[in-house]
C-alpha cells in the first residue's frame, strides 16, 4: 500500500504520533510559545514547556488543545503541521491519519480537529473515540460480544466507556483530570500556607508525593513560590498526606461519574465487567493509589496496563488497519473507527 498510515493522539498535555510498523515515534508536550507582538511562534513542545511560568511580557506560553478539543485553531494547525513534517517518511504520498477524540465531542469540535489536520496535506482522516483506542492499546479484543469498561484519565478530560462489539454501549466524559489535580494542589497550598505556586511546581509535587490513597510511608516535597501576604519568596515542605487531602476531591468526582455510568449500563454488560474488572488508562492513572481507590469504590478489580499514558496512541495505531474497511463495507467486519473524512 502507498504511504504510511499515521495515528495521532491529540492530548491536552501531550501530542503522540504512532507510525505503522514503528510504534510511537513522537511524544511532545502540546505547548506553544509565541511572540505576542509579532504572533510568531518561538518554541514548540519540550522547549516551550520549559518556558512555562518563566517568560517575559512579550512571550506567551499556551496549550492550543484544551480538554481534548482545539481551543486555538491556528496554533493547533501549526503544531500538527510541525510534528507531521517531523515524522513524515514519504514526501510524495500523503499519509492517511487516524486521530483520537474524546467521546463527548460535538460535531463542531470534530470538524475543527479534521480541518486542522487536513490543512497539513493528508488524504484521509478517520476518527476513533479515546476509550475505544485505549481499550485496543491495553490489549483488549473489543470485537467480541463481551463488555469491557475503560476509564481513560488524561490531562484535560477523563473519558470512560463500556465497549462491546467494537463500539460504545454507554459512555461519559468529565473535564476533571490531570490539570484539575494540579489546580487542586495550587489551591490547597495557597489556602493552607498563603503560598502562591505555579502549575509546573504543582505538577512536580503531584508526581513526587501525589496520592489518592494513603501511602505506607510519609514522603515530602519542597514547593517554592511567593507568599501571598508578604510578597516575598517562600519554600514549604508538603507531605503526601497533605497531597492526599488536596487530591481526593477531584479523584472522587471521577469515581462518582464511573459509579453513575455503571448504574446505567445494561445488566448483561455489567455481568461481564464485574468478572473482568475495569481498565484504567491515561497518564493520570499513574497517580499513587488511584487503582486501589477505584477498586474499593466500584467493588470490582482494576487493572492498569504497563504504559497507561500510551494506550490511546497505540490503540489508534492498531486501528489504522481498519481504514480500508471504512470505504469497502465488508460484511461481518466490525469497525472501531467512528467517522471518515
Amino acid at each position: 500500500m502507498l504511504g504510511t498510515d499515521i495515528a495521532i493522539d491529540l492530548g491536552t498535555s501531550s501530542v503522540k504520533i504512532y507510525l505503522t510498523g514503528k510504534g510511537i515515534v513522537l511524544n511532545e508536550p502540546s505547548v506553544v510559545a509565541y511572540d505576542t507582538q509579532t504572533d510568531e511562534v518561538v518554541a514548540i513542545g519540550r522547549e516551550a514547556y520549559e518556558m512555562t511560568g518563566r517568560t517575559s511580557k512579550k512571550i506567551a506560553v499556551v496549550r492550543p488543545l484544551n480538554n481534548g478539543v482545539i481551543s486555538d485553531f491556528s496554533l493547533a494547525q501549526y503544531v500538527i503541521l510541525h510534528y507531521l513534517k517531523k515524522v513524515s517518511t514519504n514526501k510524495l504520498v500523503m499519509p492517511r491519519v487516524v486521530v483520537s477524540v474524546p467521546c463527548g465531542i460535538t460535531e463542531v469540535e470534530k470538524r475543527a480537529v479534521v480541518d486542522a489536520i487536513s490543512s497539513s496535506g493528508v488524504r484521509k482522516i478517520c476518527l476513533i473515540e479515546e476509550p475505544v483506542a485505549a481499550a485496543m492499546g491495553a490489549g483488549v479484543d473489543i470485537s467480541t460480544p463481551h463488555g469491557c469498561l475503560v476509564v481513560d484519565v488524561g490531562g484535560g478530560t477523563t473519558d470512560m466507556a463500556v465497549i462491546s462489539l467494537s463500539g460504545i454501549a454507554i459512555s461519559n466524559s468529565i473535564k476533571v483530570a490531570g490539570s484539575a489535580f494540579d489546580e487542586a494542589i495550587v489551591k490547597y497550598v495557597r489556602r493552607k500556607y498563603h503560598l502562591i505556586i505555579g502549575a509546573r511546581m504543582a505538577e512536580e509535587a503531584k508526581i513526587a508525593v501525589g496520592c489518592v490513597y494513603p501511602r505506607k510511608e510519609v514522603i515530602s516535597f519542597l514547593v517554592k513560590g511567593r507568599n501571598a501576604l508578604t510578597g516575598l519568596p517562600q519554600a514549604q515542605q508538603i507531605t503526601c498526606d497533605e497531597a492526599l487531602e488536596a487530591l481526593i476531591e477531584p479523584a472522587m468526582q471521577i469515581v462518582g461519574v464511573v459509579q453513575d455510568m455503571i448504574e446505567r449500563t445494561p445488566p448483561e454488560l455489567v455481568g461481564d465487567i464485574s468478572t473482568d474488572g475495569l481498565i484504567l488508562t491515561g497518564g493520570s492513572s499513574r497517580l499513587y493509589g488511584f487503582d486501589t481507590l477505584m477498586a474499593k469504590k466500584t467493588k470490582m478489580p482494576v487493572r492498569v496496563p504497563e504504559e497507561p499514558e500510551n494506550c490511546v496512541a497505540v490503540g489508534a495505531g492498531k486501528a489504522t488497519k481498519f481504514i480500508d474497511d471504512m470505504e469497502n463495507k465488508n460484511y461481518g467486519v466490525l469497525n472501531p473507527l467512528s467517522a471518515v473524512y
